[in-house]
């Protein structure tokens, strides 16, 4: 893309304000945190329900920026850039994409529905590629946002283009038909995802449907209920498995580990072998076999092609690697897009000072290779890559292009020289086309560790923030608790990506776990929430900002303080409202206050207090005198210090049931992580982390024999038992076997039979369609934490902080 401001104006029918209308642009940009912006980025400051591009322009302006396009001008900011004034800046972005849209003139496949349309986009990729130069949507880029910045990566050299449109409300798809205009629609399975932004499945069927209004046909399972819906006027190509009047009939059935389908097609039959056996991947793969029957492709083509087709991993992964090293996994995709995706996320989870990319040849980019690895290398150079390991024949005819770059035709060579290579306190992003196998690289880097995995999912994370975040008054801090391991989540790699989402406080228990934040780069203010007296020298050396909940802690902090010299350092000021378990009570406040008058060694950062029973309403009147005596008491050190502290006492639950009491900031705890006693609120978080491991082994026994330890199960019939490698070590409590609890496998439940042993379980899988190495659902969607912790009659928080770290964290982004 280049084009110049001027051409843009109009476009977007924007107010220049500003010099240089004749800049010329080459991005598109929308994140502030991204290091690819630069001198020729036009930053659109977009304004969403929980956050406003416009309060970052200041910052994107010491960074080199000078292209932006508002809805006002900050007064901080004014003179310094060139602003393009808008009336909506979202709408600005949508617009100037469908603007650009029109400049080309080939094929578009556009997809939609409520399952499948990243997989299927993918797939065709994959398909479609030995014979297209193909643009496509990168990972899962389909919403308001995503759309537009997919469709500005097209570029000349593109004969062929794959997006998808994910929609959860009302009048939304006609915004995303307008940028895609697709001449090919696939409208992928109908099923219950976003139903409550919808009157009616029937509204939601129409709504889908707008984005083909235009399309010259439209790839569909023939269904009376989604048919009835479809434009007549609209050419269709349908296929079923129960109407043979659809274009294609398919009949299947499963040989093995393959699904075989027998196709009849304009009265010709031939067989497709898929290697899959679930559902959702057959239908899937229907879809890819009908967009190729459709372009004409040969029998033989599609046989061998489909039968290549190969589970599709959506995901970034961040694991960790030998030598105190920590790796992104993107091993199964290399274009031109999705580096710029990868890159970004490695500088949000970055863990080190020093960064590597292992990178294959790039493949889809429409430019010739001279350009594309130009590109490449001043993408890598601005964001501070500080080694480049190239794999692949074509990457590494440009290893010049890359500073402190290495090259290599294929992973073999690659793996010969890995012992001499060095790899060790650094964070590696590991990126490769699936032809060139870098799961083998991601194998020789990974710590080894048991095949037990609590996977934790960040955009899960980052969607219950947002959830509580729209709670909150304009005005309202906001704190994240993130002591106990993240709640067993993983301190570090949360505490990332919050402050990648510029949360205004971290809140830990104690002092080492603060310590270990700080030496591992974050940079938030973290609170201390029970901080030890022997602590208090650490949590100076290493900025903490300690809370102080008694006379005696508080004079013992500040004769540190006044040794050390310090002036105005920030401390927190506990009340107790009624908790009674830290806090000053309203008979100390006459001492607190005569010993902080008249000193200027510490300076009181917050005023808080603690509710006891925000979470159960029957106590209403308890947590509303809590909330009295709080304004009461933190009033009246207000008037007397004559101070403006930050003032906070809601958690989790407060935020939802007492808004009236958020003060300047709230402390999000548990909420984030997915759990909510209350059950309306529960259905609009996401499932954070779900614990994985696999079967061991797989044995049957006969009626009357025993399993386990103290012989508590006894079979009363011939059944297969399954081994699972996990235990109370590693936090599984012993009273969730014997038939209490479960294991999902292949979505079905399986009961946890004799007594959980230290290091496995065993299930009952009689029956069920399972083989040894299978993965096996501990807790995730099912069972819920709520479940096992209403089963165990205790609370969520203590099955996830039970969670042994010697479970390995796997963290991901979709």
């Amino acid at each position: 893309m280049t084009l110049t401001l001027r051409n843009i104006i109009p476009i977007i029918k924007a107010h220049c304000v500003g010099q240089n209308d004749v800049a010329v642009i080459d991005s598109i940009s929308i994140d502030s945190r991204s290091l690819q912006n630069g001198e020729n980025t036009l930053f659109f400051a977009i304004i969403g329900p929980n956050n406003d591009g416009h309060q970052y322009i200041e910052e994107l302006i010491t960074k080199g920026v000078r292209h932006f396009v508002v809805t006002h001008i900050p007064e901080a900011v004014a003179g310094h850039a060139t602003f393009l004034v808008v009336e909506n800046t979202l709408e600005a972005l949508q617009k100037f994409a469908a603007y650009y849209r029109s400049l080309f003139d080939f094929p578009i496949v556009g997809i939609t529905g409520s399952n499948g349309k990243t997989i299927i986009k993918e797939w065709l990729n994959f398909l479609l590629s030995p014979d297209y130069n193909i643009i496509r949507s990168p990972k899962s880029y389909n919403s308001q946002v995503g759309v537009p910045l997919s469709i500005l990566g097209i570029n000349e050299k593109h004969n062929l283009g794959i997006f998808e449109a994910g929609i959860s409300m009302m009048h939304e798809m006609e915004k995303l038909q307008k940028i895609i205009r697709p001449t090919i629609g696939i409208l992928s399975n109908i099923g219950s995802a976003h139903d409550e932004g919808f009157p009616s499945v029937a509204e939601k069927i129409k709504e889908k449907l707008k984005l083909f209004t235009s399309v010259n046909v439209l790839i569909l399972n023939k269904n009376k209920t989604i048919c009835a819906f479809v434009n007549p006027k609209i050419k269709t190509f349908t296929w079923s498995s129960d109407d043979k009047s659809a274009d294609v009939y398919i009949t299947k059935k499963n040989t093995g580990e393959v699904t075989e389908l027998q196709l009849t097609y304009r009265e010709d039959t031939f067989v497709v072998g898929i290697p899959f056996q679930d559902q959702a991947s057959v239908e899937n793969a229907i879809h890819c076999i009908m967009v190729m029957l459709y372009f004409g492709y040969s029998q033989k083509v599609i046989q061998t092609r489909i039968a290549q087709l190969y589970p599709v991993e959506m995901r970034l992964k961040v694991k960790n690697g030998i030598y105190n090293c920590t790796l992104i996994d993107d091993s199964y995709s290399s274009d031109f897009q999705s580096l710029k995706i990868a890159l970004d996320f490695l500088e949000n989870q970055k863990q080190h000072k020093k960064k590597t990319i292992i990178l294959s040849d790039i493949f889809q980019s429409g430019l010739n290779n001279e350009e594309l690895y130009s590109q490449v290398s001043q993408l890598i150079i601005s964001n501070k890559i500080n080694r480049v390991i190239g794999i692949g024949e074509t990457i590494s005819q440009f290893k010049n292009k890359f500073i402190n770059g290495i090259t290599f035709k294929n992973v073999t060579e690659f793996s010969k020289a890995f012992d001499q290579l060095t790899f060790e306190n650094e964070t590696i992003l590991i990126k490769g086309a699936r032809d060139f196998h870098f799961e083998e690289i991601v194998s020789m880097l990974e710590e080894k560790t048991h095949e037990t995995v609590l996977e934790i999912n960040l955009n899960a994370v980052s969607h219950n923030l947002n959830f509580f975040k729209s709670k909150l008054a304009p005005k309202t801090k906001l704190m994240v608790m993130v002591k106990a391991f993240g709640y067993g989540n993983g301190g570090f790699e949360i505490a990332k990506l919050l402050e990648h989402h510029k949360v205004d406080y971290l809140g830990v228990a104690f002092a080492d776990e603060g310590i270990a934040l700080k030496t591992a780069g974050i940079h938030l203010p973290i609170m201390v929430m029970n901080p030890e007296t022997t602590s208090f020298s650490a949590i100076i050396q290493h900025q903490l900002e300690p809370e102080i909940y008694s006379i005696k802690g508080l004079k013992a902090f500040l004769k540190l303080a006044e040794q050390k010299k310090l002036k105005n350092f920030p401390i927190h000021i506990k009340i107790d409202t009624g908790m009674h378990r830290l806090g000053f009570e309203e008979e100390n406040l006459p001492e607190l206050i005569a010993i902080l008058q008249n000193q200027e060694t510490v300076h009181i950062k917050s005023i808080l207090s603690h509710m006891a029973t925000s979470d159960d309403l029957q106590h209403d009147a308890f947590a509303k005198s809590q909330i009295a005596l709080f304004e009461q008491l933190s009033s009246r050190l207000l008037t007397e210090l004559q101070i403006k502290p930050i003032r906070h006492m809601l958690n989790t639950s407060g935020i939802s049931n007492y808004p009236e009491a958020q003060y300047d900031m709230v402390r999000l705890g548990i909420g984030l992580y997915g759990v909510s006693n209350d059950a309306e609120e529960q259905k609009q978080l996401e499932t954070v982390g779900t614990l994985k491991s696999v079967i061991s082994q797989i044995r049957t026994i006969d009626a009357g024999e025993s399993v386990g330890y103290g012989r508590r199960f006894f079979a009363e019939k011939t059944s297969q038992i399954a081994t699972i490698p996990i235990g109370y070590a590693d936090g599984i409590r012993r009273s969730w076997g014997n038939g209490v609890g479960y294991v999902v496998i292949n979505g079905k439940e399986a009961k946890i039979v004799g007594s959980v042993c230290m290091d496995m379980l065993m299930a009952d899988v009689t029956g069920m369609d399972c083989k040894e190495g299978q993965t096996v659902i501990i807790f995730g969607e099912n069972p819920s934490v709520n479940l096992m912790a209403k089963a165990l009659n205790t609370i969520p928080y203590e099955i996830l902080t039970g969670i042994s770290q010697r479970v390995k964290r796997v963290f991901f982004r979709e």
